[in-house]
């Protein structure tokens, strides 16, 4: 199995890359490539996958919990 990393865009999607498997909630697999990019502003017309349509409509910046 290959490295797979998830990173999240300041104001934008979530980037994918690797090798992976994406399914909807009956089991049908979705058509992927080693990077791609999923919406998670709910603005897209091409879900589960980003299409820029969040520009200046999502402000978004999340950021991880330092643990000491």
């Amino acid at each position: 199995m290959s490295d797979v990393k998830i990173s999240i865009r300041d104001k934008g999607p979530y980037l994918v890359s690797g090798t992976v498997e994406l399914v909807d909630a009956e089991g049908n697999r979705f058509e992927t490539k080693e990077q791609f990019a999923l919406c998670r502003c709910g603005h897209s017309h091409n879900k589960p996958f980003c299409d820029g349509a969040h520009h200046g409509q999502f402000d978004d910046c999340v950021r991880a919990v330092k643990v000491l």
